[in-house]
Protein backbone atom coordinates (compact mmCIF):
# COMPACT_ATOMS: atom_id res chain seq x y z
CA UNK A 1 0.00 0.00 0.00
CA UNK A 2 2.80 2.41 0.89
CA UNK A 3 4.66 1.45 -2.28
CA UNK A 4 1.57 2.27 -4.36
CA UNK A 5 1.23 5.76 -2.84
CA UNK A 6 4.94 6.43 -3.21
CA UNK A 7 4.71 5.35 -6.86
CA UNK A 8 1.81 7.77 -7.43
CA UNK A 9 3.68 10.65 -5.80
CA UNK A 10 6.89 9.99 -7.75
CA UNK A 11 4.94 9.68 -10.99
CA UNK A 12 3.15 12.97 -10.39
CA UNK A 13 6.46 14.78 -9.86
CA UNK A 14 8.08 13.22 -12.91
CA UNK A 15 5.21 13.81 -15.31
CA UNK A 16 4.09 17.31 -14.41
CA UNK A 17 3.29 19.75 -17.22
CA UNK A 18 6.12 22.07 -16.22
CA UNK A 19 8.79 19.39 -16.53
CA UNK A 20 8.55 19.35 -20.31
CA UNK A 21 11.16 21.83 -21.53
CA UNK A 22 9.80 21.96 -25.07
CA UNK A 23 6.45 23.20 -23.77
CA UNK A 24 8.16 26.02 -21.91
CA UNK A 25 10.00 27.03 -25.07
CA UNK A 26 6.78 26.86 -27.09
CA UNK A 27 4.96 29.07 -24.58
CA UNK A 28 7.77 31.64 -24.70
CA UNK A 29 7.68 31.67 -28.51
CA UNK A 30 3.91 32.02 -28.48
CA UNK A 31 4.04 34.93 -26.03
CA UNK A 32 6.75 36.59 -28.11
CA UNK A 33 4.57 36.38 -31.22
CA UNK A 34 6.71 33.75 -32.96
CA UNK A 35 3.75 31.57 -33.89
CA UNK A 36 5.43 29.34 -36.49
CA UNK A 37 8.23 28.43 -34.07
CA UNK A 38 5.66 27.83 -31.34
CA UNK A 39 3.74 25.46 -33.65
CA UNK A 40 6.91 23.47 -34.33
CA UNK A 41 7.72 23.26 -30.63
CA UNK A 42 4.17 22.22 -29.71
CA UNK A 43 4.24 19.51 -32.40
CA UNK A 44 7.56 18.25 -31.04
CA UNK A 45 6.13 18.20 -27.52
CA UNK A 46 3.06 16.34 -28.76
CA UNK A 47 5.26 13.67 -30.36
CA UNK A 48 7.22 13.39 -27.11
CA UNK A 49 4.02 13.04 -25.08
CA UNK A 50 2.64 10.35 -27.37
CA UNK A 51 5.44 8.06 -26.18
CA UNK A 52 4.02 8.18 -22.65
CA UNK A 53 0.66 6.84 -21.54
CA UNK A 54 -0.02 9.80 -19.29
CA UNK A 55 -1.17 13.37 -19.94
CA UNK A 56 -4.23 12.61 -22.06
CA UNK A 57 -5.71 16.01 -21.24
CA UNK A 58 -2.44 17.78 -22.00
CA UNK A 59 -2.25 16.06 -25.39
CA UNK A 60 -5.69 17.34 -26.33
CA UNK A 61 -4.84 20.85 -25.07
CA UNK A 62 -1.70 20.92 -27.21
CA UNK A 63 -3.66 19.72 -30.23
CA UNK A 64 -6.19 22.51 -29.72
CA UNK A 65 -3.38 25.03 -29.26
CA UNK A 66 -1.81 23.95 -32.57
CA UNK A 67 -5.16 24.40 -34.34
CA UNK A 68 -5.55 27.84 -32.80
CA UNK A 69 -2.06 28.94 -33.81
CA UNK A 70 -2.63 27.77 -37.39
CA UNK A 71 -5.82 29.85 -37.43
CA UNK A 72 -3.96 32.90 -36.10
CA UNK A 73 -1.23 32.51 -38.75
CA UNK A 74 -3.80 32.24 -41.54
CA UNK A 75 -5.64 35.28 -40.20
CA UNK A 76 -2.43 37.33 -40.07
CA UNK A 77 -1.53 36.31 -43.63
CA UNK A 78 -4.97 37.30 -44.89
CA UNK A 79 -4.87 40.64 -43.09
CA UNK A 80 -1.45 41.47 -44.54
CA UNK A 81 -2.58 40.46 -48.03
CA UNK A 82 -5.78 42.51 -47.75
CA UNK A 83 -3.89 45.51 -46.40
CA UNK A 84 -1.33 45.39 -49.21
CA UNK A 85 -4.07 45.01 -51.82
CA UNK A 86 -6.03 47.95 -50.38
CA UNK A 87 -2.87 50.08 -50.31
CA UNK A 88 -2.14 49.17 -53.92
CA UNK A 89 -5.67 50.11 -55.03
CA UNK A 90 -5.55 53.44 -53.16
CA UNK A 91 -2.17 54.41 -54.63
CA UNK A 92 -3.20 53.43 -58.18
CA UNK A 93 -5.98 56.03 -58.40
Amino acid sequence: MIAFFSFIIVRSFLFRKNNIQILQKARKNENAGLFSEAIQDYETALIELKTTKFHHRLKSEIGNKIKLLHTVLNYNKNICFTHKTAFYVITEK
